[in-house]
């Protein structure tokens, strides 16, 4: 074990050294502080089906939030890998990145690739002067000896199906290197080590950087480190009120789910037990980060943000364990900013979602946002918790049911698989329209569990103004056009 951490050390060493010999090919007027005047660098930490019932294992995360900004209602677009991270890239929904799935004709990265890749934040802060680098896990269908470094990306180490933390292959900047089962080989601490050293180089260059972390942890298998697998024993899922129920008037693909079982339940617990020791790496990485921007002197010019690709279900609605659905569990995902000029302590209420993160990273850039991106500027709420009238909805959508073979992400039997849908997401209310006709209405102000479905029982002329409001949403394109939709 000494050996392994010893080699992973110099390791570090060595990816800190070659970054600061290549840093100098960044543009800008450089300052001793890590940044170009008046421009933020960025840290997106980004993880991979965490749900909210795991941050209260995660001290890092909590101390993180304790120094900045919550959003409190910050949802997804999709509760599925590769389009939310989709969205997350381009600033748009769904219906315009054309990424609705993990693969196949409506989404992974080969639809991606097509249209959507030359438009990123990564690029245009590229463009703009910035070393940006991509760790860990970029699009569901990405193969690192295939596709290679992908435009946008000053570094990049990226692996392709890693979501057992070892034995994988990794981008290394064009040149593929394989990781074994040694503990040093541990994904999330390797890619941990490189985001490390990228930001000394970066720093020691005085360049501005934006840097993603993308953890495949706690995506099932739910690998945790070595130091973490014995932690928590006898750790149990929680038993909310939702644990085993159906809401009354579920929809049809949800109606017939039958109690769980007892060992359904013990494979609940034992799924839940080993995510909470998954996230115990990923914690680590964040507080190392954030020292590391401390000792490098960049800490006052950066901003840090924590959040995930999307929520899970585990035991919720009598379903095992997955995601894709549009209840809070599966949709509504932490996001955490704290940094240079963020408030600490704070709350915001305001209905976010993973569109706005590229406006706030390209407004933290001095860049200009593009007319074909959906999302607006969370900058103006960070900094003093006003951003004049903001949208009144966010709008969820989802193809179904998940048959691709080979997805990592194919719903286990009873773990939910929902048809087509799309969803309006506002801060007190969940509607649901699907293909099948079915629809679902929570009033999430007096059923926060979304155990009650009220479509049945709305005003006619409520359900119209429902509808209308989906319609507008799901065909929007571009800031203004998609502000006005959400009401």
């Amino acid at each position: 074990m000494m050996n392994s951490l010893m080699r992973a050390g110099t390791a570090v060493a060595a990816v800190a050294a070659l970054l600061t010999a290549t840093a100098g090919a960044c543009s800008g007027p450089r300052d001793p502080h890590g940044g170009t005047a008046g421009r933020t660098n960025v840290v997106l930490v980004l993880t991979d089906d965490l749900s909210m019932d795991l941050i209260r294992y995660m001290p890092g995360v909590r101390a993180l939030a304790a120094d900045g900004t919550t959003f409190t209602d910050y949802t997804v677009t999709d509760s599925l890998c590769c389009p939310s991270r989709s969205s997350i890239f381009t600033g748009r929904y769904p219906h315009n990145t054309g990424v609705f799935t993990n693969g196949g004709n409506d989404g992974g990265f080969r639809v991606f690739q097509r249209e959507q890749e030359a438009d990123t934040f990564a690029t245009t802060l590229q463009r703009s002067g910035y070393r940006t680098a991509m760790m860990g896990k970029y699009l569901n269908e990405y193969l690192p000896g295939r596709d290679g470094v992908r435009p946008g990306w000053t570094e990049w180490d990226v692996a392709g199906n890693a979501y057992g933390e070892y034995d994988y292959n990794l981008n290394e900047n064009g040149s593929v290197k394989h990781y074994g089962r040694q503990p040093a080989d541990y994904l999330t601490d390797v890619i941990g080590g490189r985001a490390t050293a990228f930001v000394t180089a970066s720093a020691r260059a005085g360049a501005p950087f934006l840097l993603e972390v993308a953890t495949f942890a706690p995506h099932g298998p739910y690998v945790p480190a070595p130091q973490d697998a014995a932690s928590f024993p006898g750790l149990t899922a929680p038993r909310g009120p939702a644990y085993d129920r159906l809401p009354t008037g579920a929809p049809t693909w949800l109606a017939d789910r039958q109690p769980l079982t007892a060992s359904e339940k013990t494979a609940i617990d034992t799924a839940y037990r080993k995510r909470v020791q998954s996230v115990q790496s990923v914690d680590r990485l964040l507080g190392n980060l954030r020292q590391t921007l401390v000792r490098a002197g960049v800490a006052d010019r950066t901003v840090v943000v924590f959040s995930s690709d999307n929520g899970y279900h585990m035991g919720e609605y009598r379903l095992n364990p997955g995601k894709q659905t549009a209840f809070d569990t599966d949709v509504h995902v932490p996001l955490i900013v704290a940094g240079a000029g963020v408030r600490k302590g704070a709350t915001v209420d305001a209905a976010v979602q993973n569109i706005d993160l590229r406006p706030t990273f390209e407004e933290l850039g001095g860049v200009t946002r593009g007319s074909a991106v959906d999302g607006s500027s969370l900058v103006p709420l960070l900094r003093d918790g006003r951003a004049g009238r903001w949208r009144a909805t966010g709008l969820v959508e989802h193809h179904g049911p998940d048959h691709v073979a080979g997805d990592p992400d194919k719903p286990a039997p009873a773990s939910g698989n929902p048809p087509t849908y799309a969803a309006l997401r506002a801060p007190g209310y969940t509607y649901v329209e699907y293909a099948d006709g079915s629809t679902e209405y929570y009033d999430r102000a007096t059923d926060p569990y979304q155990l009650t479905n009220e479509a049945g029982d709305l005003p006619a002329a409520r359900k119209a103004a429902l509808h209308t409001t989906l319609e507008r949403l799901r065909t929007c394109r571009g800031g203004e056009a998609c502000r006005a939709a959400a009401g």
